[in-house]
């Protein structure tokens, strides 16, 4: 019984303490800002997927209205026109997603 008996005051006392509480803690903290560090890089990766699609739908309009054939780098492109207006939308894949922009440039007369 004597074993017994310390094998439960052991348990209680290990159950009612705190050591240990400040690694707990320590690791939960860390974890928690890798998180928040790693969706900050994928916003700014972003972020610069789409200023991508921005230069590219840019170029592909004043290309496309002067009668140039225009190959984006990366993603797609689409063209169309309406009252002497051409209008591209560039798809560019980004990190967390798929980006686009959309320029419109006068079409010039040949």
């Amino acid at each position: 019984m004597a074993r017994r008996d310390r094998v439960k005051i052991r348990l209680a006392a290990l159950l009612t303490s705190d050591r240990g509480s400040v690694s707990v803690e320590a690791a939960l903290g860390m974890s928690s800002l890798v998180i928040v560090l790693i969706a900050l890089v994928g916003a700014i990766a972003t972020l610069g997927s789409y200023l991508a699609a921005v230069d590219t739908a840019g170029a592909a309009a004043r290309s496309v209205a002067i009668g140039l054939e225009f190959e984006p780098t990366r993603g797609t492109i689409a063209t169309s026109e309406a009252g002497g207006l051409m209008t591209v939308t560039a798809t560019i894949p980004a990190p967390l997603g798929e980006v686009s922009a959309t320029a419109v440039f006068p079409q010039e007369a040949p």
